[in-house]
């Protein structure tokens, strides 16, 4: 007498997927399958050429990806930097360089004190130029220092106060 094959006939349910559920200890059946293979297919997410699933660009994802990750500002901030010589112009730009961002104040360093005297002197349209090109940086106040010298005011032998005046003679 022939055996009988109690569960779905083998046409409606792929082979390997009936070996899978046999292994698995599960009965393979035809309801299961078709109701499993159905779902997928009203599944959008998994569907190409549906609604957003339009391939993007590599600027528009990493557009994205700054965004989501809150780095917005601090490569606005980058992006000053990298202009400054169009911010500023190419002769201050020879002669200064942005060195700080602090609560909203940039720092830029001068080679002499003269030349952060005169761009004292030009604050605002330096700032106006790097509101308009760059306003996700937040930059709200500029502040000029002159260049680094070196100071008396450490080190082991340092005295309190305004120390002797006489110290080169």
């Amino acid at each position: 007498m022939p055996e009988t094959d109690t569960s779905a006939p083998a046409a409606e349910i792929p082979e390997t997927v009936a070996t899978y559920l046999r292994l698995r200890g599960l009965e393979p059946s035809s309801a299961s399958w078709r109701r499993k293979k159905r779902r997928r297919r009203d599944d959008d997410e998994n569907q190409p050429f549906t609604a957003g699933r339009d391939p993007k660009g590599v600027a528009d994802v990493l557009a994205d990806l700054t965004r989501e990750s809150g780095w917005d500002r601090e490569l606005a901030r980058e992006d000053v930097v990298r202009a400054w010589a169009e911010v500023a112009g190419e002769g201050t730009a020879q002669h200064t360089r942005p060195v700080a961002f602090t609560e909203g104040a940039l720092t830029v360093q001068a080679d002499s004190t003269a030349w952060a005297k005169q761009l004292q002197l030009m604050r605002a349209h330096i700032l106006t130029e790097i509101v308009r090109r760059f306003p996700e940086a937040g930059v709200e106040t500029i502040r000029f220092v002159g260049p680094d010298v070196p100071s008396w005011k450490w080190g082991p032998r340092t005295i309190p106060g305004r120390g002797p005046r006489d110290t080169y003679g």
